[in-house]
């Protein structure tokens, strides 16, 4: 398990700074070792406190990435980006693909990480949930390669600066289109193979283990319902859920129950039943969090519940599950 540093770039509610700083000491102290952040987390807020960790933790010790596509730029307080953070720096955010924007970008990291390096290297949301249509993440596609973005990252690669490039987006289908075009090692995908979407089972996983590229796993949660079940006011893809999500997860919690299994064990633990996720990255706020989410990885999740989900319909049949042989 790795740690997510959305929530740290204040996602939806001011987190203070002496929480932060716990829940990264928290996820260290738990045995977390590989850590995601961007500069998209709070503009640049997520960033800077894990440099303050880092600092802490010491480099060497921890397998580090950050992402590029969106640089921060200053701005007037009526410029500043409107985005899901609160209380953030005085930036706004100017999107480039470009070789010079994706160096930029890096090096703009580096400083506020407050490191010579990072390992994996993402760029981020190149995805029609971002830019309003395929039409328009296609655009961005092409950005990536014709003004010099992927040659950029295949440089730093080459060259030994980062270990590894991908791509973090929050669907399946830019990344298999990204896998037709260039030699990338992994991708950060978020909240498109849970225990409520199976579609990415189709394709491109698939193609994912025949490429032997690596999924760091995303909002394994769907940006929350699969973890507070279908209460009020639940989010599911950043937004509260409609009812046929609500529904559905009342479905999969009722499994759940019947075999004594929290709906959050069970979202968590499915994701890693698949051979290509490598890692699932749940985010979490606070110490308290952190250590709710190491937890649910030690929680016994039997393979009945998973084969009942399957007989309801509930989960599809060719979905691996923890377990398989």
């Amino acid at each position: 398990m790795g740690f997510g540093g959305a929530p740290l770039g204040n996602l939806y509610r001011r987190i203070e700074e002496a929480d932060a700083q716990a829940a990264l000491d928290a996820a260290y102290a738990g045995g977390v070792r590989y850590f995601d952040t961007a500069p998209q987390y709070g503009l640049g807020l997520s960033e800077m406190r894990f440099g303050k960790a880092i600092s802490r933790f010491g480099r060497e010790k921890i397998t580090l990435s950050t992402k590029v596509g969106r640089l921060l730029e200053d701005c007037s307080p009526a410029e500043v980006s409107k985005t899901g953070f609160v209380d953030v720096p005085q930036k706004r955010i100017v999107y480039d693909y470009s070789y010079d924007g994706v160096m930029r970008s890096h090096e703009a990291s580096l400083h506020r990480l407050g490191v010579d390096s990072v390992d994996i290297l993402l760029v981020h949301d190149v995805d029609a949930f971002t830019h309003g249509s395929r039409e328009a993440s296609d655009q961005r596609v092409r950005e990536l390669f014709d003004l010099g973005g992927f040659r950029a990252l295949d440089e730093l690669r080459a060259a030994g600066t980062v270990k590894a490039i991908g791509a973090g987006v929050n669907e399946w289908e830019v990344c298999e289109k990204l896998l037709g075009l260039g030699d990338f090692d992994g991708f950060l995908l978020a909240g498109r193979y849970t225990l409520l979407e199976q579609e990415a089972l189709n394709s491109f996983l698939p193609l994912c283990e025949k490429r032997d590229v690596g999924i760091i796993l995303g909002g394994p949660y769907n940006s929350g319902i699969l973890a507070t079940g279908a209460v009020e006011g639940a989010r599911y893809n950043y937004e509260p859920a409609p009812e046929p999500i609500l529904a559905r997860v009342r479905q999969i919690e009722a499994v759940c129950t019947a075999h004594e299994v929290r709906l959050i064990e069970a979202a968590l633990q499915f994701v890693l039943g698949h051979s290509a996720v490598k890692t699932v990255i749940p985010g979490a706020a606070n110490a308290g969090e952190v250590e709710a989410n190491i937890a649910l990885m030690d929680k016994p999740v039997p393979a009945a519940l998973w084969a009942d989900l399957k007989s309801q319909g509930l989960l599809r049949e060719d979905a691996p599950t923890p377990g398989d042989a």
